[in-house]
């Protein structure tokens, strides 16, 4: 296994788990619960509550990254330009968001 691979790897389960363990409560609850995020982070965006904003997260930075994961682990061909691909969704996911809240928090540089 190389290290670009390793390294791709140990990204996608990080990224596709938090983007799934943090999608489902806003779902299931979308005041922004259990998270505290407040409705007035929403005030810039055309959200009125975190239920599309979860949605989103769920099918963009979890679903489909773990779906990369499946084809990455499994060496399906092409599966580098599948990781390329999340890389970018995740980058488009931050750069919209920061721009719809308004704000920069550490998690946005952890995951950027």
């Amino acid at each position: 296994m190389t290290k670009a691979r390793i390294a791709a790897i140990v990204t996608l389960i990080f990224t596709g788990l938090s983007g799934v363990i943090g999608a489902i409560p806003l779902i299931v609850n979308p005041g922004g619960e259990p998270w505290s995020f407040p409705q007035s982070l929403l005030q810039y965006s055309p959200f009125r509550s975190y239920l599309f904003p979860g949605i989103i997260l769920l099918l963009a930075n979890g679903l489909l990254t773990l779906w990369i994961l499946r084809l990455t682990v499994g060496k399906y061909p092409g599966f580098g330009w599948g990781v390329i691909v999340q890389g970018l969704v995740s980058l488009g996911w931050l750069i919209v968001e920061v721009a719809m809240l308004r704000l920069i928090v550490w998690p946005h540089y952890l995951y950027g």
